[in-house]
């Protein structure tokens, strides 16, 4: 005869408090991201956040009665799962994208347009730099290309991404007249949207064939955005620049999954 007790509740055993306190414990890394964190990283206090709540409502299951506690952790261990597959599937897109791709004879690009990243209080960050001496490598043999250079300024940057990249640019030998500044934009969607605006009213020389500058794992999205926002025929050149910071590097790799799926939805 079974004389084990029922117990129809777990009553949220060690198990159950110690998950929910370490995901209390990861909300509260983002909170402080975002009073003592840089402008420029409090955009990643998401990720904390979200596998704060995710373990908060793991450690709650044991809580539940006992059968009903099973199947929320089985189904909250499928949308962990669908999540990995998700982000996979996105990384696999990204680094799929991030490549150079230029198009030759009658396609060949005309003008080159450099997408900003964070300006440091001693100049370009260095996933800037890595995408103004990538540029610079081609201009060396297009020393006549116009050259547009897109980011405006953050809360935490001491000048506009694009004056900063028109500095560097000329004191490496770019002539300054082929340089055309958009310092109004603030995401990438900005940058596209301003870019385009200077075709439109003649600053820059009507012309469907551009050279995208950027990270490797920027052009992915770009290439996305470029196309929901040209009208007409055009041929997109991509120019990719490393990532030679390896900290900025993995943060931007996972990251921009994220930034991908964001851009696809909102931006439009």
């Amino acid at each position: 005869m079974n004389t084990k007790p029922y117990r129809p509740y777990q009553g949220g055993g060690l198990w159950g408090r110690t998950v929910t306190f370490l995901g209390f414990l990861l909300l509260v890394f983002p909170l402080v991201m975002f009073l003592l964190a840089p402008f420029s990283l409090q955009k990643f206090a998401a990720f904390p956040a979200a596998g704060g709540v995710y373990l908060i409502l793991y450690g709650l299951t044991a809580r539940c009665p006992i059968t009903t506690g099973r199947v929320l952790r089985r189904i909250l261990l499928a949308l962990l799962a669908l999540a990995v597959v998700a982000f996979a599937a996105l990384e696999a897109v990204v680094l799929t994208g991030a490549r150079t791709e230029i198009a030759r004879g009658e396609e060949e690009p005309e003008v080159m347009v450099i997408f900003g990243c964070q300006v440091k209080p001693w100049g370009p960050s260095e996933l800037l730099q890595d995408r103004l001496d990538t540029a610079l490598t081609y201009l060396e043999d297009h020393p006549d290309m116009t050259v547009v250079v897109s980011g405006g300024q953050g809360p935490d940057e001491p000048m506009s991404e694009a004056q900063c990249m028109y500095d560097y640019l000329v004191e490496h030998g770019v002539d300054g007249e082929n340089i055309v500044l958009e310092d109004n934009s603030g995401n990438t969607w900005e940058n596209i949207q301003y870019t385009l605006e200077l075709f439109q009213d003649g600053t820059v020389e009507p012309t469907g064939k551009i050279l995208a500058v950027s990270n490797g794992f920027h052009l992915a999205r770009i290439r996305l955005l470029w196309s929901r926002k040209w009208e007409g025929t055009y041929t997109l050149s991509t120019l990719a620049a490393p990532s030679s910071h390896l900290p900025s590097r993995l943060s931007m790799y996972l990251r921009e999954p994220f930034a991908l799926v964001k851009s696809w939805l909102l931006d439009r």
